[in-house]
């Protein structure tokens, strides 16, 4: 089963310091067709106003992670962690029993937009953890990088779960492949340019659902850079 998920059909949140939108249910917006896709709960695609951000407030039992697609983004939490995020960086925060976090533009002038990513965790009342990864150019031209395992492989982040997500800078009329299995389920996110993957054009923001399928999946760069990522997950009974 494949199936498109189309980003004008997300949920938005627009205020003041905030354009915000999202693939699943989350805050005020709510679709019990879109509460999540097995353990993948929340893909906000999230632009932030100079000078402005989350105020400190608090997660339990999540692993949130981040990917900074333009700007800079300074996070600081209860466990100590003070850091800036910078574009083609990702960072990880295993919430598990409690954290406080914060998450700010610095800049003064600048936007900063970022996908805020959530994934249930196999175990609750974990210890809260931060990681943070630089991405290199290298590691995703091209071909699938991975950034989130359960086993920390290939220097990519540490999840508490059975997932794995991977990133492309993909070129126009450039191919690259993933072998899918029927025992899982991959959800593949849009988070620039434009790609063409089962006979389907897929631009910035939309979501492609695939289940039940094996095989290989095959996609094509159509704009001159396109920023996907995949996400490979367990299938939930």
């Amino acid at each position: 089963m494949f199936y498109l998920r189309p980003a004008n059909e997300r949920g938005h949140t627009q205020i003041s310091w905030l354009d915000s939108y999202h693939t699943f249910s989350f805050g005020g917006y709510y679709d019990s067709r879109f509460m999540g896709f097995g353990d993948l709960r929340v893909i906000n695609d999230d632009v932030v106003a100079p000078g402005q951000g989350f105020e400190m407030h608090p997660h339990n039992d999540m692993e949130i992670i981040s990917i900074v697609l333009n700007g800079e983004l300074e996070h600081r939490d209860s466990l100590g962690s003070g850091s800036v995020v910078k574009t083609g960086e990702i960072q990880k925060m295993t919430a598990g029993s409690g954290i406080l976090h914060s998450e700010f533009n610095p800049s003064a002038t600048e936007p900063v937009h970022f996908l805020q990513i959530w994934i249930i965790p196999n175990l609750q009342g974990l210890q809260p953890s931060y990681e943070q990864r630089k991405i290199t150019a290298k590691k995703i031209k091209n071909k699938w990088g991975l950034l989130v395992s359960p086993g920390a492989e290939d220097d990519s982040v540490q999840i508490h779960q059975d997932a794995y997500l991977y990133q492309t800078n993909i070129e126009a009329e450039k191919k690259i492949n993933f072998e899918l299995s029927s025992r899982r389920m991959y959800w593949l996110q849009t988070a620039g340019g434009s790609i063409e993957v089962q006979n389907l054009t897929l631009v910035a923001g939309d979501g492609l659902a695939i289940s039940g399928e094996s095989g290989i999946l095959e996609v094509r760069g159509i704009d001159n850079i396109s920023n996907i990522l995949l996400f490979d997950l367990r299938t939930r009974a």
